[in-house]
C-alpha cells in the first residue's frame, strides 16, 4: 500500500507480536502447524475488508496487513469523503434554487456556507467509518498488522514500518488487494494545491473561483456538480470527440442537458492536455497547453484558477516484490488474474495460493466490485467454485440528479449482438409520470433496459434521476441471478415510490420467446460474466 503521511486522528491499530502468530499456530490443527495464518490479506480497503470478514464466517484464521490506515483509497480519499462534500454542497444548491422552493410554497433567505465547516463534515464522517471497519474487523478475530508487506515466495510475507521492524509472517493463501493511485498524465505538473488529483481536491483547502477538470467521468463529474453548486467556473476537458464517452449515449445527453448546459460549464473536447504549469492560489494562474487528439497541432491555451486531474486511476503494486512470484502484469501495471481471482504467471499459469482482488487487478475499479471479488475469492480457496459476473456490479455517480447503472450500454449491447447474432431490444421510461418524483418537483430524469428481444436477458440498465443510485440494485440482483424480464414482470413495487420507475420500465418489456429465457440468457450470462468492463 503506498506509504502516506500519518493522520494524528487516526486510532491505533492493534499490533499481533509474532509470539502471539506462533502460540495460536501452536494451539490449531495439524495444518495450522505449517502457516502462521490461513490466509493474509496485504491491504485494508473494502475489497480487504469485505474478505477478512467473509474469510472469518468460513473458518479461516485471517490477518490483514496495511501500510497505512484502514479503509483505503474509498474510505480515506474516494468514495466515503466524497459523498460527504456532495451532501452538504447539494444542500447549498437545493436552498440556492429559490424558484424550485417557490414551486413548493417555500420561501428562504440567502444561503451561505463555511468551506471549513463542510470539509470538517467530510473529515468526521472518515474518521468514524475508519475506526467502524477497524471495530468490525477485530470484534470478529481478525489481526491488524501493520507495515508494508513483500512477498519472500508466494506463501510468505516479509513487513516493516520504517519506525518499526515489523517482523515475517506465512500462509497458506494471500490476496493482494494495494488498491490505486491516480493516474497522472506525462506533462502535467502536480503541486497539490493549483494542480492537483482527487485526493488533494477532497481536502477543500480552498475554494477556486474557476476550476479546469481533465476528464468527464465519475470523478470529473461528481467534482463539477461540488464546485458549480458552490459557485465556482467549471470548464471541461476531455480527450474523445464528446463528454462523458463511458456513459449509455441517452445518459450522456440526458447529463449534458441537466448538469452540464443549465449550470454554464464550458467544455473542451477532442484535445489532449499536453502541459500544464501550476500557479499560486489566487495570484498566478493555471496555464494549460491544449492539443489536437487526432491530428497533435496545439489548439489552444487556458488559464484558470485551478486544475484538477480526473483522468482515472492506476493500480499500484510497488514494493510487493512480484518479480519474486514471476507475477503476469496486463496493461497499465494491473496483475493478471483468471475468473476466480487467483494471480497468473507471465507464462499464465496460475500461482498457486496467490489471488489478487480490486483496483490492482483492474478489472472493475469500484470499491464493492472489490469487496465481492474478494467473497469470490475466499469462496474459490476454501473449494467452492465461484466466479463474479461482473455486468451485475452496479456503478453509481452522485451528482445532482444522481447516475446509475449496471451491465452494457446500448452501444456495447449492439456491438455484442452483432458478433454473436443475436437481436436486442430497449425499454425506455421517464421520470415524468412518477408520482413520488413530481411530488419533489423532481421529475427530470429517465431509464432504460437492454435486452435480448429473443430471451429475454437482461444486458444492462441504465437510470438518471431522484435515487437512482438506490434504484439499479433490483437490476443489479436480476442479472445477478439470471433472471429475465419475464421473471421481473412479477415484482412488486411500493406505492408511491420511484421504485415504480423500474416497474414502468420492465412492464413496457416486450419479447418473444419466453421459453427459451433460462437456457440461453444463462449460457450467454457466463460468458460475459467472464469478460473485462470498464465503466
Amino acid at each position: 500500500m503506498p506509504k502516506r503521511p500519518a493522520h494524528s486522528s487516526i486510532p491505533a491499530v492493534r499490533t499481533t507480536q509474532t509470539s502471539e502468530i506462533t502460540t495460536r499456530a501452536s494451539a490449531s490443527s495439524a495444518d495450522s502447524l505449517t502457516y502462521d495464518y490461513d490466509l493474509i490479506i496485504i491491504g485494508c480497503g473494502v475489497g480487504g475488508h469485505g474478505a477478512a470478514l467473509h474469510a472469518i464466517e468460513k473458518g479461516l484464521r485471517t490477518c490483514v496487513l496495511e501500510s497505512d490506515v484502514v479503509g483505503g483509497t474509498c474510505v480515506n480519499r474516494g468514495c466515503v469523503p466524497s459523498k460527504a462534500l456532495l451532501a452538504a454542497t447539494g444542500r447549498v444548491r437545493d436552498l440556492r434554487n429559490k424558484m424550485h422552493l417557490a414551486s413548493m410554497g417555500i420561501r428562504v433567505g440567502d444561503v451561505d456556507f463555511d468551506v471549513e465547516g463542510i470539509r470538517h463534515h467530510a473529515d468526521q464522517l472518515v474518521t468514524t467509518m475508519r475506526t467502524n471497519l477497524s471495530n468490525s474487523l477485530e470484534s470478529v478475530g481478525v489481526d491488524l498488522l501493520r507495515g508494508h508487506g513483500y512477498f519472500v515466495d508466494n506463501h510468505t510475507i516479509t513487513y516493516e514500518l520504517p519506525d518499526d521492524k515489523g517482523g515475517t509472517i506465512t500462509a497458506k493463501d494471500i490476496i493482494i488487494c494495494t488498491g490505486s493511485v491516480p493516474a497522472v498524465p506525462p506533462g502535467i505538473q502536480i503541486d497539490g494545491k493549483t494542480v492537483f488529483s482527487s485526493d488533494d481536491a477532497l481536502k477543500m483547502s480552498w475554494l477556486p473561483p474557476w476550476v479546469a477538470i481533465i476528464g468527464s467521468g465519475y470523478i470529473g463529474l461528481e467534482f463539477a456538480d461540488i464546485y458549480t453548486a458552490l459557485g465556482s467556473e467549471v470548464t471541461f476537458i476531455e480527450a474523445v470527440d464528446k463528454l462523458m464517452p463511458a456513459f449509455d449515449g441517452d445518459i450522456a445527453r440526458m447529463a449534458n442537458r441537466l448538469l452540464i448546459q443549465p449550470r454554464h460549464i464550458d467544455a473542451h473536447s477532442g484535445v489532449f492536455v499536453t502541459k500544464v504549469i501550476p500557479g499560486i492560489p489566487n495570484k498566478v494562474p493555471v496555464k494549460l497547453e491544449l492539443t489536437d487528439a487526432k491530428t497533435g497541432e496545439a489548439v489552444d491555451t487556458l488559464e484558470v484558477d485551478a486544475c484538477l486531474v480526473a483522468t482515472g486511476r492506476s493500480p499500484y503494486t510497488d514494493g510487493l516484490n512480484l518479480d519474486a512470484l514471476n507475477v503476469g502484469l496486463a496493461k497499465g501495471g494491473a496483475i493478471s488474474v483468471n475468473d476466480k481471482m487467483q494471480v497468473l504467471a507471465k507464462d499464465g499459469s496460475i500461482v498457486e495460493g496467490v489471488w489478487c482482488i480490486g483496483d490492482a487487478n483492474a478489472r472493475m475499479m469500484l470499491a464493492h466490485a472489490a469487496s465481492a471479488q474478494g467473497i469470490s475469492a475466499v469462496e474459490n480457496m476454501t473449494g467452492n467454485e465461484n466466479v463474479l459476473n461482473h455486468l451485475s456490479v452496479p456503478a453509481a455517480c452522485f451528482t445532482h440528479p444522481e447516475i446509475s447503472f449496471c451491465g452494457l450500454t446500448e452501444e456495447q449491447a449492439r456491438a455484442e449482438a452483432e458478433a454473436n447474432g443475436f437481436s436486442i431490444a430497449v425499454s425506455k421510461t421517464s421520470y415524468k409520470a412518477n408520482s413520488k418524483a413530481q411530488a419533489e418537483n423532481e421529475a427530470d430524469g429517465m431509464a432504460k433496459l437492454i435486452y435480448r428481444s429473443d430471451t429475454g436477458e437482461i444486458l444492462g440498465v441504465h437510470i438518471m434521476g431522484l435515487h437512482a443510485a438506490d434504484l439499479i440494485h433490483e437490476a443489479s440482483n436480476a442479472i445477478a441471478a439470471n433472471q429475465t424480464v419475464a421473471d421481473l414482470k412479477f415484482n412488486v413495487h411500493a406505492h408511491p415510490t420511484t421504485s415504480e420507475v423500474i416497474d414502468e420500465l420492465i412492464r413496457n418489456a416486450k419479447f418473444t420467446a419466453p421459453e427459451l429465457a433460462a437456457d440461453d440468457s444463462s449460457a450467454h450470462a457466463d460468458a460475459m460474466a467472464k469478460k473485462t468492463f470498464t465503466h
